[in-house]
């Protein structure tokens, strides 16, 4: 007797289990990006189709309504491409899995797999000057509890140019502060890395920890429940102390400073500082330095220095004439 084709609901709920956390051994962070997006998925198609999730089948999920479904992340979420292509590698990623599962399944798999990423802007990377940060640094209320945190946080963030989920995650057992000093983060991937911790930071952090539990696996910067801070709340935190900072350097009024642009200023205060590219790429856990590079990029100092090196080609000025009538007609228009 031959067996049953599997449901999708038994295909979606493989590809979490089976897939994503017995083979791959993929980390909480991708399993949480991937269920979010097929959450997404999953009631826009049970309200464009008029069918309960549980009931779907994979035909169902067609290239035609993955199409409409990032149209609508994009239109109606107001959603960026960036955020849409997130959203398609996990439905690409659960296709792929169908189509090994369920060969019968494989002509929609491979019709939602011909989808395209969708190609996006990439800006010039915004940082922060040194005054702009020791104002930002200096603005929490360091009389209050969460003031000295706040300060011990920024402090920290500044040094290791973590990202700010690496930064939330960080315990006290993740913190040395005694003989090589250093900080251990879990970064994107699984991939550990260690950055050393500069002397006033050292500092900082040795005037917080006491008022935090002396537990190893404690958050190294706890909300008031002792419990760690989320990244909406880091970024709250980090909103307030940019608003102060703004009565010393007011125009930070008009800069959207999120804790992703102190990692962008830790990047390029080292490269201005002389640190080799390949250093930085360790230090903020690129895989690979050719991402680091957009640094350099976004230097125009640098590039002023190497212009300066150069010697200017002498020319004489010259007017061009044209050797014939119609191309001289051409070049009149």
């Amino acid at each position: 007797m031959e067996a049953s084709a599997p449901t999708f609901a038994s295909l979606l709920q493989d590809f979490f289990c089976q897939r994503l956390v017995a083979e791959r051994n993929a980390s909480s962070r991708t399993i949480a990006s991937y269920r979010d997006s097929f959450r997404l998925l999953l009631r826009f198609a049970a309200t464009r189709l008029g069918k309960s999730p549980t009931s779907l089948s994979v035909s169902d999920l067609g290239a035609s309504l993955v199409v409409d479904f990032l149209r609508h992340l994009e239109t109606d979420r107001g959603n960026c491409a960036r955020s849409r292509n997130a959203r398609l590698a996990a439905i690409r990623s659960f296709m792929r899995y169908v189509s090994y599962r369920d060969p019968v399944s494989l002509q929609f798999g491979q019709h939602v797999l011909a989808i395209p990423m969708k190609r996006f802007d990439r800006p010039l990377l915004g940082y922060l000057s040194s005054e702009e940060v020791e104002a930002i640094l200096a603005a929490p209320d360091r009389s209050t509890w969460s003031g000295r945190r706040d300060h011990a946080m920024f402090v920290t963030l500044y040094n290791t140019g973590a990202r700010v989920s690496e930064l939330a995650a960080l315990t006290v057992g993740d913190l040395t502060l005694d003989r090589g000093r250093c900080a251990r983060i879990n970064g994107k991937g699984r991939k550990e890395r260690v950055v050393p911790l500069w002397k006033t930071t050292v500092a900082a952090l040795k005037k917080w920890l006491p008022e935090v539990s002396s537990g190893q696996d404690t958050a190294a910067f706890p909300n008031r429940r002792g419990l760690r801070l989320s990244r909406s709340g880091i970024e709250k935190r980090l909103q307030g102390a940019v608003q102060k900072a703004c009565q010393q350097c007011p125009w930070l009024r008009n800069r959207t400073i999120s804790p992703h642009t102190f990692r962008h200023t830790t990047a390029m205060h080292l490269l201005q500082s002389g640190v080799d590219i390949t250093v930085i790429a360790m230090w903020l856990g690129h895989e690979s330095p050719a991402t680091t590079h957009m640094y350099v990029e976004a230097d125009l100092a640098m590039k002023e220095r190497a212009l300066a090196m150069l010697q200017e080609v002498p020319s004489r000025p010259c007017r061009y004439k044209a050797s014939d009538r119609l191309l001289a007609f051409l070049d009149g228009l």
